[in-house]
């Protein structure tokens, strides 16, 4: 299913305190802050032209978040800037004088306060794993919801980190319930990736965690894309990428399709009745760090504004990207996606076999598309289960 934003495309600009999230300057912050931390390098942004012949478009590249950190995704950078601003805020509060976020982390006396706050989140699992790394960053304690749909190996990838793990809720939206509930009763600092009314300051930290990817991507590649085709989960990478990509190219706005699965569409829902609105859980999706079923806040106010359409695809396409990447086309390079990792691919797939879409959105033979690979195998048995790949 593919629903073309017909009614405030690029007409009604974002509000001047959504648009100032993603300005030059909100972007130089996290990546000051993660290009000072050990480990970190920019992840690779790939090219794979033949891939982008057999699919008749000037150019394909692809930002490969799989490399993040050693997290294996994109979500290293959200939920991990969110929680380091965060303590860092209520430790300046504490000892009554500005703490910084680099070059103080390492003080016995911040660690020591640090040590009695904890952070907590509900996740698909790559969130979780993003703010208990971030917590052991500075010292912190984390608790991290998981809903029963998490696998062990993902819920293991997160207690690595030393958080506590808490299983409630059978979905994301569920765990989101209860781990709102419990904070407030345990005094801990919520850090979710989702805006609802009232809570924006914490997602919007997360989001501008994610601009990092933006910034590597407008130094590696020589020219701007024409078309971004972004999975969305609560539309947090989708709205970071829209928003600075909308930012930079003031004149010649990149069209940004979001892609969600259709049976976690809540974007597309919303687009269909020009309001954010939560979709009911049905049968879970494959996709499960996309499983979620109401629009982060904020994230619908710029996507309602900046997604040039919004198209949805289905279980069986998802694997197909993921064998696709995994086992390239000629001298392509070998990609490793997770089940959500390669869905953007997979919407632009459908909409590049669909003629009346691809004229709607204009791609065509000179098209440049990016792609974000949003995560890689960060659960290999589901993967060798999905493309009957066996990871070394």
């Amino acid at each position: 299913m593919f629903i073309r934003n017909n009614t405030n495309l690029y007409k009604e600009p974002l509000l001047p305190t959504d648009a100032v999230l993603f300005t030059d300057t909100a972007a130089s912050d996290p990546l000051h802050f993660f290009s000072n931390l050990n480990g970190y390098t920019p992840t690779p942004l790939q090219a794979l032209p033949a891939l982008a012949k057999s699919l008749n478009i000037q150019s394909l590249e692809i930002k490969d978040e799989g490399f993040r950190m050693g997290l294996g995704s994109f979500k290293a950078l959200g939920g991990a800037y969110a929680v380091v601003n965060l303590v860092v805020e209520e430790v300046s509060r504490i000892l009554q004088r500005p703490v910084n976020f680099t070059s103080d982390l390492t003080s016995p006396e911040v660690r020591t306060i640090a040590s009695n706050i904890a952070v907590a989140c509900a996740t698909d699992g790559n969130h979780g794993r993003s703010v208990a790394f971030g917590a052991q960053l500075v010292g912190a304690k984390a608790v991290v919801y998981v809903h029963e749909g998490v696998s062990p190996h993902r819920k293991k990838a997160i207690a690595k980190f030393g958080a506590k793990i808490v299983e409630e809720g059978i979905t994301y939206d569920a765990s989101v319930i209860a781990v709102k509930e419990a904070s407030i009763k345990e005094n801990w600092i919520l850090v979710a990736d989702t805006a609802w009314p009232g809570y924006e300051t914490v997602p919007t930290l997360v989001m501008q965690g994610y601009l990092v990817i933006l910034e590597e991507i407008l130094n590696q590649q020589p020219s701007p894309p024409t078309h971004v085709f972004i999975q969305a989960g609560v539309g947090g990478i989708a709205t970071a990428v829209a928003a600075r990509l909308a930012h930079q190219f003031v004149d010649k706005k990149p069209i940004v399709i979001v892609v969600e699965p259709e049976r976690a569409a809540c974007f597309y829902a919303s687009a269909q009745t020009g309001k954010c609105i939560s979709v009911e859980p049905g049968e879970p999706t494959i996709m499960s760090m996309l499983e979620c079923y109401e629009p982060s806040l904020i994230a619908w106010r710029v996507l309602s504004r900046l997604a040039g359409g919004f198209i949805t695809i289905e279980e069986n396409e998802a694997v197909d990207v993921m064998k696709l990447l995994a086992n390239p086309l000629a001298s392509d390079p070998v990609i490793i996606a997770g089940e959500s990792g390669g869905v953007g691919l997979a919407g632009l797939i459908k909409a590049r076999a669909n003629a009346e879409i691809s004229e709607i959105i204009g791609l065509d033979t000179d098209s440049r598309v990016l792609l974000i690979n949003t995560e890689s195998a960060t659960d290999p048995e589901k993967f060798e289960a999905y493309t009957g790949i066996k990871l070394q």
